[in-house]
């Protein structure tokens, strides 16, 4: 879990030479994709909606694609979507072995988070009332869990899972209707990052470790699992959650204000919407790992702009782990909003 560089993703140039790239770019996922889909018409309508999907058209529902695509109806993209026969998730090894064998980095890290999408309705697999981020209430829509990849080059959705709430896994005629498999069974969200990371890491996705926000974090269960595997991380936790210090459990708020006016170090944590972003952080040893050589420590980060805020992240990393590392790591989870907002803007990510 060791950095040797500070990250930074330079502009693309508009040259001749880039265009040409993205050609060749286009012909090798064509190459890749295009056998998943057995029909030739399948793989026309696939092949048209990824290019719908990358145009510049505003929106990127069925009539607005169809458009771009030269068809009078949206009916081919619904077909496409709702009743050609091929496997998404097939699609979704296809893409994971292509970001790894491009933009794959040993001090990578995995970020597991969540993303909503408004929806309106009562069929769509999935749609309930959720505490909605993207709306800033509680809202109607899509939850969903997202493992995206944080390199050098940038973040890169990595594999996702749809989050179904009880009220959907224990009506089964209504996941019938939307196509959902009777095997599918209720699970919290933070219990589905461990399956998709897993998967990732089975098939050899090099990071050097994981990180996420506090929902994930205040899950005792998954900062276990990743301990057990050595995988290192770096998670904000609640200051509802519970650590383990001094020899017994302690509330993480409690922890954070007892924390000394001094022994704090200012670091940067990577570039935000307004530039690079500089913390104060100190550090408390946390309870020692089984792991030989590997240390737990409870960081604390307090924003220069509001000193107010603090937010408290769990690590367990190798002894040599230093602090810089640990802020970068805690720091690759913001390029993944942008990655997030990127993905909804211009690739029709919520619809």
């Amino acid at each position: 879990m060791e950095l040797g560089q500070e990250w930074s993703t330079p502009p693309i140039a508009l040259t001749l030479e880039t265009v040409r790239a993205w050609a060749v770019w286009r012909t090798e996922v064509e190459r890749r994709l295009m056998p998943r889909f057995a029909r030739h018409e399948a793989r026309r309508r696939a092949w048209a909606y990824l290019r719908g999907l990358l145009s510049p058209v505003e929106r990127k529902n069925g009539w607005q694609l169809a458009e771009v695509n030269g068809d009078t109806t949206p009916y081919g993209v619904q077909h496409l979507l709702g009743r050609a026969q091929w496997d998404a998730d097939a699609i979704r090894d296809d893409l994971r072995s292509y970001v790894v064998e491009h933009l794959g980095h040993p001090q990578a890290v995995l970020v597991v988070d969540e993303t909503g999408f408004l929806q309106k309705g009562q069929h769509a697999a999935g749609v309930a009332r959720h505490d909605s981020g993207t709306a800033g209430r509680v809202a109607h829509g899509h939850m969903g869990v997202v493992v995206t990849y944080a390199t050098p080059q940038g973040p890169r959705m990595l594999a996702r899972e749809l989050y179904l709430p009880k009220e959907w896994t224990h009506d089964a005629p209504r996941c019938t209707g939307a196509g959902i498999p009777a095997e599918r069974l209720f699970a919290p969200q933070p219990p589905l990052a461990p399956q998709r990371l897993q998967r990732a890491f089975d098939h050899g996705v090099p990071a050097a470790g994981v990180t996420g926000e506090s929902v994930y974090g205040d899950n005792r269960s998954l900062r276990l699992w990743l301990a057990e595997h050595r995988h290192a991380h770096v998670l904000a936790v609640s200051g509802q959650a519970y650590v383990w210090r001094a020899g017994r459990q302690q509330q993480g708020k409690t922890l954070l204000a007892a924390l000394a006016a001094a022994g704090w170090w200012r670091l940067r944590a990577g570039d935000g919407a307004k530039g690079p972003r500089w913390d104060d952080w100190p550090g408390l040893p946390l309870a020692t790992p089984r792991q030989p050589r590997w240390r737990r420590w409870l960081w604390v980060r307090r924003s220069l702009s509001a000193p107010t805020e603090l937010t408290a992240y769990v690590v367990l990393a190798p002894q040599v782990t230093v602090l810089a590392t640990v802020v970068q790591v805690a720091g690759s989870r913001w390029p993944v909003e942008r990655c997030f907002d990127t993905a909804t803007g211009e690739g029709g990510l919520e619809q």
